[in-house]
């Protein structure tokens, strides 16, 4: 039976091997790897494009990375091409949020709109840092990234895939 992606969400990437018994490197695509940490299946988007679901054998957190060992993967041979996928779960596994919570799946692509510039673009990827997330939003002014704190968001509709944001001057003026 195919698996259908409708269930399933982007929770974390492969970034490389750790140690030679088949752990990999996973860094969560959000800030909070609780859920990859508590995760007992997982589907892995292999290099051709396929997914192949798997049990974790052992989860740990090292570093801000999440370090995994998959079924059918237990060697440092097995797990080398691995680098570059994705992690997906099941969306019905996810916890709920807080009405001013959002999923990355919920808010990917959405449009971009600054109070002052207008349209920035779609928002394309994420990445943490130690202070706070950073969303890279893709547009005619090419890379714009927008450190996502309180004080930069004006509102955000995952409904209608819209996020309002009111930055700084100097931050657009370097991309404009």
């Amino acid at each position: 039976m195919a698996i259908s992606e409708d269930f399933l969400v982007e929770s974390g990437q492969i970034v490389g091997t750790h140690g030679l018994r088949g752990d990999v490197k996973v860094r969560p695509l959000s800030g909070d790897p609780a859920l990859l940490l508590s995760a007992t299946e997982v589907f892995l988007r292999l290099p051709d494009g396929r997914l192949k679901k798997t049990e974790p054998l052992r989860q740990s957190l090292h570093k801000g990375i999440v370090l995994f060992r998959f079924d059918g993967f237990e060697s440092l041979t097995a797990v080398e091409g691995l680098k570059g996928c994705r992690i997906l779960l099941d969306r019905n596994l996810l916890p709920e949020l807080a009405p001013d919570e959002f999923y990355w799946h919920q808010i990917e692509g959405a449009k971009v709109i600054d109070r002052e510039y207008g349209e920035l673009g779609h928002l394309k990827s994420m990445f943490t840092t130690a202070a706070h997330d950073t969303w890279v939003v893709e547009g005619l002014a090419g890379e714009v990234m927008i450190p996502v704190v309180a004080e930069f968001i004006v509102s955000i509709s995952a409904e209608q895939k819209l996020i309002e944001v009111d930055l700084p001057t100097g931050l657009i003026g370097i991309y404009k």
